[in-house]
């Protein structure tokens, strides 16, 4: 049975579309990964309700959400914490609210998942509803279980494997989320052959990058995303798993060199997409690439709305959906403030860089970081970037060239090394 409507008018088209991560179960999790950053925003949520979102919050989000698009397609990601939790039945009540709120727009889900509550009335749900799930895995057991344990501290490969089985005995679409860390990033050859031979086609490399800020604000111990106006932000330490800057760039580089021999076209990674966006003028389509932000928000478990997945402190709440339409906070002038700093705040030694077009800075998250003329605000990956998007311009301009003359990007595999276009970047 579906929840009672709620009584807050319905929210009007935004003015551009937008993301919505949403966290219907908050940051509960039935693991503690030792680098996860949302787990201890359980602090943030004290009261007896407990993290898991209510019939009407679900019901007012999922009615506003398709409303506040401007577009024909309507995306729902699906996140915690971990939302399997939650059971089966409610999304299927979710399902059936978009199709009552669908009002002839096409409905499509995502769900990232650990995947070790998986089992067949998962994957016969998900393959019915014709879900795209997203598995978090960071390589073979020995580098998946450096971070990724249970409760108990006990490893969790083993079950993250058997439920990747559900979803391929069910034939449900699924690709991989896998995170660089200090542990995996030297591996990195490993790391993707193995991802490959489990049949992902489609892979995410999310760098770890955490600080401690050395005191307990609310509750958290993991420095919030720094203020430019507040200079001890800039000082906070690094944590142990958070993966080195030139090692990502060479983890995404050793990755690169194999891909554009043999996979390109056939496994798709999302900072390889985003870069050849970058390279052919197009949208990157990942807001860490893209020029400014803004437009991919978090939503709680209890409606509240903050200004993005990585910023959920309380200085970054926009208000409540319960209380304010959907489309108005996204649209707010706090929002759009929040998404044009990106840009704004970039300092010169950023705005100079022969890759700015490739990289625009990066998340601003991570920029805590003094430039060489110690002005704040520069990308604690930076090194990692320059050195990646270095290297892979001329493939980029081939395969760029390729599409402009209407030919598969593919084809650059054909193509000798040596008669790649030329590359115009300095190091």
């Amino acid at each position: 049975m579906l929840p009672s409507p709620s009584s807050s008018a319905p929210t009007l088209p935004a003015q551009a579309p937008f993301h919505v991560m949403t966290k219907p179960i908050g940051s509960r999790c039935n693991l503690d990964c030792s680098y996860c950053f949302y787990l201890e925003k359980e602090k943030l949520y004290t009261d007896a309700g407990g993290m898991r979102m209510k019939p009407e919050v679900l019901e007012t989000y999922v009615r506003d959400y398709i409303a506040a698009q401007p577009g024909p397609t309507v995306n729902f990601a699906w996140q915690g914490g971990e939302p399997t939790l939650l059971g089966v039945e409610f999304f299927r009540t979710a399902v059936a609210l978009q199709a009552k709120y669908a009002q002839g727009k096409t409905i499509e889900n995502a769900f990232q998942t650990n995947g070790v509550l998986l089992d067949d009335e998962w994957g016969a749900f998900l393959y019915a509803e014709r879900f795209l799930v997203g598995i978090s895995i960071d390589g073979p057991a020995a580098l998946h279980d450096a971070y990724r344990v249970d409760k108990g501290g006990k490893p969790t490969f083993a079950r993250v494997m058997a439920g990747m089985q559900v979803l391929k005995r069910h034939k449900v679409e699924f690709n991989t989320l896998t995170t660089v860390h200090r542990k995996n990033s030297r591996q990195a050859l490993e790391v993707y052959r193995f991802l490959r031979e489990v049949s992902s086609g489609y892979m995410q490399f999310i760098p770890i990058v955490e600080r401690d800020s050395g005191s307990n604000d609310n509750g958290l111990w993991l420095a919030p995303p720094p203020d430019h106006e507040d200079a001890a932000a800039l000082d906070s330490q690094v944590t142990e798993w958070s993966v080195r800057p030139s090692e990502y760039g060479q983890f995404l580089i050793t990755i690169f060199d194999e891909w554009i021999q043999r996979d390109v076209g056939r496994i798709f990674i999302q900072q390889f997409d985003a870069a050849l966006a970058n390279w052919m003028g197009a949208p990157a389509g990942v807001c860490i690439f893209s020029e400014n932000c803004g437009r991919a928000l978090a939503v709680e478990h209890n409606g509240d709305l903050y200004s993005c997945d990585h910023y959920v402190y309380p200085r970054y709440k926009l208000g409540n959906l319960m209380n304010t339409s959907l489309a108005t906070l996204v649209d707010s002038p706090e929002q759009q403030a929040f998404g044009r700093a990106k840009s704004a705040t970039l300092p010169r030694y950023c705005r100079e860089c022969p890759v700015r077009f490739a990289c625009h800075g990066e998340c601003p998250k991570h920029r805590f970081l003094k430039t060489p003329a110690g002005e704040p605000g520069l990308n604690y990956l930076c090194a990692g970037y320059k050195k990646f998007f270095t290297h892979i311009d001329s493939p980029m301009k081939t395969m760029a060239a390729l599409i402009a003359q209407k030919r598969a990007p593919s084809g650059i595999m054909q193509i000798p090394r040596g008669h790649w276009m030329p590359s115009f970047i300095s190091s």
